[in-house]
Parts: C-alpha cells; sequence; structure tokens
C-alpha cells in the first residue's frame, strides 16, 4: 500500500468519524426535545442519548466505508 493511498484512507475515515459525530448532536438535540415532550427528566435525555450514540454510529460507519471505498478507485 502506498502512502497516499494509506493517507487517503484515513482521511476518508476522519472524515467519516465527523460526520457521525455532526449526526450525533443533530440527533441528540432534535431527540432530546420530542422525548423531553413524551418522558420525565430521567428517561427522556436516557433514550434521546441512546438514539443520537446508534445513529451516530451507523452514520460514521456508513460514512467512512463510501468514502474508504471512494478512494481506492
Amino acid at each position: 500500500m502506498e502512502r497516499s493511498s494509506r493517507a487517503d484512507l484515513v482521511s476518508a475515515w476522519g472524515i467519516g468519524i465527523g460526520v457521525g459525530l455532526i449526526t450525533l448532536q443533530i440527533t441528540w438535540l432534535i431527540t432530546n426535545r420530542l422525548a423531553s415532550l413524551v418522558w420525565g427528566p430521567p428517561v427522556g435525555p436516557t433514550i434521546a442519548f441512546t438514539t443520537a450514540i446508534l445513529v451516530g454510529i451507523v452514520v460514521s460507519v456508513i460514512a467512512g466505508r463510501r468514502l474508504a471505498r471512494s478512494t481506492r478507485h
């Protein structure tokens, strides 16, 4: 593996993780607002943050794989 292709691969995964973190923050804000209307203080934020973590991880993996795949071509 060449140095430039390895750097591109690391960059692609870094960008994928960044996209996942932004998604986590936006999901947390929206889900927390909606969950607070349905459940009380201890349950609502816990459900909102758990949902945001799961969505953030999924988006990170999808974005990272897609960008890593595009660097190979």
